[in-house]
């Protein structure tokens, strides 16, 4: 991925309030140091030097913590608040307006214990959390709260929120500045994935086209001794079973491969959408659904006819649980019962989630352009086990982009069908359909095996401004 999105830093702030025990600061700022470390998290702090225990608690001492968010400015993904004590609610967000720093933010407040209620030892961080989040909201800056209102810094609850909130920072700084690779022109008889680029820029997305022919051209210039070849074709063995793929389609398939990988890279494209047929198969013989499972596993995820917001929905699945997504027609119905359904499509998923996939011929396309030009479909059914959801789509009548998310799991009910399949059960499932078609989405939507909803959610609410129906 062209973003460093392995381990993050998080800015940790930690507010005091003098008539409140100074010294918890310094105890809040010592554990913490030590559980950030113990989950890989990098941190970005004040010391004691710069500050009372490296606490904030007046303007000059926002001063100096703006001073130091500003200079690790390009590191840092995120910022929590520590709540050792009361903490002084306007130098904690005083800090944050002066710094510009546009991040997630997490506000953190510690228990109290009942045995240390006297002066000396009381934190107040209950209350002082209500008076920071009022001030927050005060000053525009959006933030994120923990599962428990009060929790103790070194709780498994709050190691838990910690690390979902490194999600949600992830996902915003992986979709501020996001590049879409559109490789083709929409087919003809696919309206429904039609979007607005402008809508898209507003929330700092681009998107580069490329004709395929201009793809084409490069296919035709690459040599077929050049080495890149078998670097791809090794990697597209290695993706799934295709000892049934003739040598010359296999070829083909890298050839293309490294014509699309090199436009990927010279152009910074994290995500792409290509025009799977069918003028691939007129043209090349082939089709193009292992080189998009391939480009998803490796969380560089690629949609089918040229659906740029698929693609940039299984982007923002693929981040935020660092797992491969795939995208996927909502299907058939699952018999008569109305919480299940058949997810299809005709071989792009992510291997990686499937059983037993290996490469074979995509037949419901081969039945207008011969099953002889549609090598490279990969064949298999989803796995058992969890399933979060997501959609984006633009909506130019409102002149808003817009989501749905939510959870089910992937089930193992007897199924005998071609191509990548699953069978889902979502709760409600007719109620979400009839969401999806009262709303005018598309009848795409990328997946993974994850429990993901909750930090997307989070992400497009509160820190993307998008609204985002989350089907509970």
């Amino acid at each position: 991925m062209k973003k460093s999105l392995d381990k993050m830093t998080l800015a940790v702030l930690i507010g005091n309030r003098g008539f409140f025990p100074s010294y918890l600061v310094g105890d809040a700022k010592r554990e913490a140091v030590r559980i950030f470390d113990e989950l890989g998290i990098n941190t970005v702090m004040l010391t004691e030097e710069q500050t009372n225990y490296g606490g904030i608690e007046t303007y000059q001492d926002a001063k100096i913590a703006a001073q130091m968010l500003k200079q690790h400015r390009d590191e840092i993904a995120g910022i929590v608040i520590l709540l050792p004590n009361f903490g002084d609610e306007k130098a904690l967000s005083q800090a944050i307006r002066l710094s510009g720093l546009n991040v997630p933010v997490l506000v953190q407040a510690e228990d109290d214990n009942l045995d240390k209620m006297g002066l000396a030892t009381r934190r107040d961080s209950f209350c002082g959390k209500i008076s920071l989040c009022n001030n927050l909201r005060q000053f525009d800056i959006p933030f994120t709260l923990t599962t428990q209102h009060t929790c103790a810094l070194s709780s498994d609850i709050f190691k838990q929120d910690l690390l979902s909130f490194v999600s949600v920072c992830r996902v915003v700084k992986a979709l501020r500045g996001c590049r879409v690779g559109a490789i083709g022109a929409r087919p003809a008889g696919f309206n429904t994935v039609r979007y607005s680029e402008k809508l898209l820029e507003r929330l700092g997305i681009s998107v580069e086209t490329i004709d395929l022919s201009e793809i084409f051209a490069g296919v035709n210039r690459l040599r077929d001794d050049d080495l890149r070849i078998a670097e791809k074709l090794e990697l597209l063995k290695a993706n799934a079973d295709a000892s049934a793929i003739p040598q010359e389609k296999l070829h083909m398939m890298a050839k293309l491969f490294v014509v699309i990988s090199n436009w990927i890279i010279e152009n910074g494209i994290d995500t792409t959408a290509i025009q799977c047929w069918t003028s691939l198969q007129d043209t090349l013989g082939i089709n193009v659904c292992s080189i998009m499972s391939v480009m998803s596993g490796q969380l560089m995820p690629s949609a089918c006819e040229v659906d740029v917001m698929g693609a940039l929905s299984m982007y923002a699945l693929s981040i935020a649980s660092m797992k491969p997504a795939s995208i996927a027609d909502w299907n058939n119905n699952f018999g008569e019962e109305r919480d299940k359904c058949v997810m299809f499509h005709c071989g792009n998923y992510a291997t990686e989630e499937l059983d037993n996939p290996f490469m074979s011929t995509a037949d419901i396309i081969g039945t207008t352009v011969g099953c002889e030009n549609t090598c490279g479909a990969i064949n298999g059914r989803m796995k058992a086990g969890p399933l979060t959801y997501f959609r984006l789509s633009t909506d130019d009548f409102s002149g808003k982009v817009k989501a749905y998310v939510g959870e089910g799991k992937f089930v193992d009910d007897e199924l005998e069908t071609v191509g990548c399949r699953a069978v889902i059960q979502v709760k409600g499932l007719e109620e979400l359909l009839a969401y999806i078609c009262n709303n005018g989405f598309e009848h795409h939507v990328a997946m993974n095996h994850s429990s993901s909803a909750k930090v997307l959610y989070e992400v497009f609410t509160k820190y993307l401004g998008v609204e985002c129906y989350y089907h509970k």
